[in-house]
């Protein structure tokens, strides 16, 4: 084993894992709110869920005694954050980071989800 990754080593996709207290209310935002389509579960109840829109996908993971970390735990990029933002303001979610144009080429904000996990979403200023 080398150092350094070998120039053959490719990835594929790479999902965030958010950690829930309530499956089904995640699903019912996730799905119903943001418009994810539920592609997998697994368990009774259900423990595990895979949730897909256009290139996103999350995986759902029921933890009872979830802590929400202090931290941004997924970064997502959409096109039209302003109609997100408007969907998170509407739903009474709490907007952590409020929408700005940043310097780094990105229109951001960061919100809570439902279980307090934090989101950041980005849209590249130019395209």
């Amino acid at each position: 084993m080398t150092d350094t990754a070998s120039t053959s080593l490719r990835f594929g996709r790479i999902a965030a894992m958010l950690p829930v207290k309530d499956m089904a209310r995640a699903h019912d935002f996730y799905a119903g709110t943001l418009g994810f389509s539920k592609t997998f579960e697994n368990g009774d109840p259900v423990g595990f869920m895979i949730l897909k829109r256009d290139g996103a996908e999350l995986h759902l993971t029921l933890q009872p005694d979830h802590k929400a970390a202090p931290f941004n735990v997924a970064h997502m990029m959409v096109e039209d954050i302003d109609a997100l933002h408007a969907i998170i303001r509407g739903q009474g979610l709490r907007i952590l980071k409020g929408l700005r144009d940043k310097d780094y080429g990105l229109r951001a904000f960061v919100f809570e989800d439902p279980d307090g996990n934090r989101i950041d979403v980005g849209e590249p200023l130019t395209r």
